[in-house]
């Protein structure tokens, strides 16, 4: 080290930063962090005090989840730290990537409960539909997260601005009219039971529902990235007794976030319509 001059080989700042040479000399080529002289004749890359502190600041951001452009970017725009919104913006992913392990967590658990013998979905069973008359909303939605906010701030405004209300028998459920499985921009139909038929608008249609004499049925606890075992369940059933699907899988929610904290309590009655024998 040449101590007269304050300044570290690419060996050295590497050895002192505990960082490999060959991630330095990607932050060069990328212009995050370049050598603060390159001697012209030999090569070789000389850093000096300064490029510690910014060394640690884009490590420290690393960590932190900013991506390698995002701190080039904010370097660029002449920040040392990022603003209050580039922070805010983090922790909400960071929240969003909490609520995905902690769900990834829960199945964990339910799966580990069902190698040792406990039960995660409750028995098949049959019940007849009543018939209904609901309010209908159908939207593409980017995902069910969407619909639950949808239901109060839109759809109950709607209602209650059109005079409708809920029926006595509280039957709400969605169908999903896609061809095939879509995980965003799903097309959903929300029909909520109503009292009596209502003048329709934009936004609310006004149908009637036959009563089903049979459905197959299943109440799936626990959150909706999983329906798919409980319609597995569902379909080897209708398969196994020769069973005829007549009309789209409806999904009954019972529990959930607006009345339950933990999502290992929310209810789902998954409903199929099938020939009467």
């Amino acid at each position: 080290m040449d101590k007269s001059k304050n300044k570290f080989k690419i060996g050295e700042f590497s050895k002192l930063n505990r960082i490999s040479v060959k991630t330095l000399r990607h932050y060069d080529e990328i212009g995050l962090l370049r050598p603060n002289e390159v001697d012209e004749w030999t090569g070789y890359r000389y850093y000096d005090v300064s490029q510690f502190v910014r060394l640690s600041i884009i490590l420290k951001l690393k960590q932190l989840r900013f991506s390698l452009d995002e701190i080039k970017n904010m370097f660029d725009d002449g920040l040392e730290l990022p603003t209050a919104e580039m922070i805010r913006a983090k922790i909400d992913e960071c929240r969003a990537e909490q609520d995905r392990l902690a769900r990834q967590y829960a199945e964990l658990i339910g799966l580990e409960n069902d190698i040792h013998g406990g039960k995660t979905m409750e028995e098949i069973f049959m019940k007849t539909l009543p018939a209904v008359t609901v309010a209908s909303y159908r939207k593409k939605i980017r995902c069910y997260d969407e619909l639950f906010t949808l239901c109060p701030n839109v759809i109950g405004k709607e209602m209650k601005r059109l005079g409708c209300t809920c029926n006595s028998i509280e039957y709400g459920f969605t169908m999903e009219h896609d061809p095939e499985y879509r995980s965003e921009d799903i097309d959903i139909e929300y029909c909520e039971a109503v009292d009596a038929p209502f003048a329709e608008s934009d936004c609310l249609k006004c149908k009637h529902f036959d009563e089903v004499k049979t459905a197959i049925c299943i109440n799936h606890r626990g959150g909706y990235n999983n329906f798919q075992e409980s319609i597995t369940r569902l379909l080897q059933y209708i398969e196994q007794h020769r069973l005829t699907i007549t009309q789209l899988p409806r999904y009954c929610y019972i529990d959930g976030i607006w009345n339950k904290d933990d999502e290992r309590d929310w209810l789902t009655r998954i409903e199929v319509p099938i020939a009467a024998e």
